[in-house]
């Protein structure tokens, strides 16, 4: 490690702690050479998963992506930030333990709808309406229909199971 300080690349590591709920380790170093302290972060290095797009083009995977399309999908909802990274987290997970060279990005849509329709029903139709493209008014009502049937099952299984 270089010191940002004098640049010399030899230090000491005085402490190392893993950073919660990531892979990455944060270490506190010394300079033998200037005798000042820093900090610095390592992390694995991830092989980089492609996207399988609908068309059969190849992407690299994107968090930022996932994360663009929850926050629009909750946008003006009573959703944390700390929520939305939570789904987003949970789906970088699912998908780097299930695929390791691609994945369709069918998957990843089906994963963010199965997410938000834990937490937010509107939230989970805006997503489906885009992702789903609903092309006119009576398959949107179709989506909601379903939607309505679904919530209703599950709220039932709620009752009965207790």
């Amino acid at each position: 490690m270089k010191c940002p300080f004098c640049g010399s690349v030899h230090d000491q590591v005085l402490d190392s702690r893993s950073i919660e709920h990531t892979s990455a380790v944060k270490r506190r170093r010394e300079c033998f050479n200037c005798k000042k302290r820093y900090t610095t972060f390592e992390r694995p290095e991830k092989a980089t998963l492609m996207v399988v797009k609908s068309d059969n083009r190849r992407e690299p995977f994107e968090l930022k992506k996932v994360l663009g399309g929850v926050n629009r999908s909750c946008r003006k909802r009573s959703i944390s930030a700390e929520t939305m990274d939570k789904i987003v987290s949970e789906i970088e997970n699912e998908i780097m333990g299930e695929y390791v060279m691609e994945v369709p990005s069918s998957i990843i849509g089906e994963k963010i709808l199965e997410k938000l329709w834990d937490i937010d029903l509107v939230a989970y139709i805006r997503f489906a309406s885009v992702y789903r493209k609903f092309g006119d008014i009576d398959t949107f009502m179709k989506e909601l229909k379903k939607l309505k049937k679904e919530h209703t099952k599950r709220q039932k299984t709620r009752v009965c199971s207790y």
